[in-house]
């Protein structure tokens, strides 16, 4: 359960564990970042197969699923971790990520697209899908907006 740090009169004065955890994880991630060439590469996408193994069974099955679409659909797209979630970059920059339902105890798992990929559609669309499981369709529904993320 996600616990905010409470004052004497119990109003919220922290962050949840769950967010102190990607706090840290995110720190890991920008010394690994200091690296250089392929063993940094290397050490991030270990990293990203690392996470990917810890998770519990429902959300692993899913995002494997998710790393093995990504990077077979974009090659191209470094694979890394984002706040500890499975990512995929350009540039240096997050294209794309898995957030597990574990992670933030919400009732589903997330694919989220930053404002780096070229989903753009009229004034508004959306850039985080909800997945509970995975059908044909659906992982080529996720193929295609990868493709489209990354141009």
């Amino acid at each position: 359960m996600a616990t905010k740090q409470t004052g004497q009169g119990g109003e919220a004065t922290g962050w949840t564990d769950e967010e102190r955890a990607a706090m840290k994880a995110h720190a890991d991630e920008l010394k690994r970042a200091s690296g250089k060439g392929a063993a940094k590469t290397a050490e991030e996408a270990r990293a990203c197969l690392d996470k990917i193994a810890e998770m519990p069974a429902k959300d692993r099955m899913l995002a494997e699923r998710i790393h093995a679409i990504v990077t077979s659909t974009a090659p191209s797209l470094a694979v890394k971790t984002y706040y500890g979630m499975p990512a995929y970059a350009r540039d240096g920059k997050v294209v794309c990520w898995f957030k597990a339902a574990e992670k933030f105890k919400t009732r589903y798992a997330t694919m989220g697209f930053s404002d780096q990929a070229e989903l753009d559609d009229g004034n508004v669309w959306p850039t985080e899908y909800a997945i509970t499981t995975l059908t044909q369709d659906d992982e080529k529904r996720i193929a295609e907006l990868v493709k489209r993320a990354v141009g």
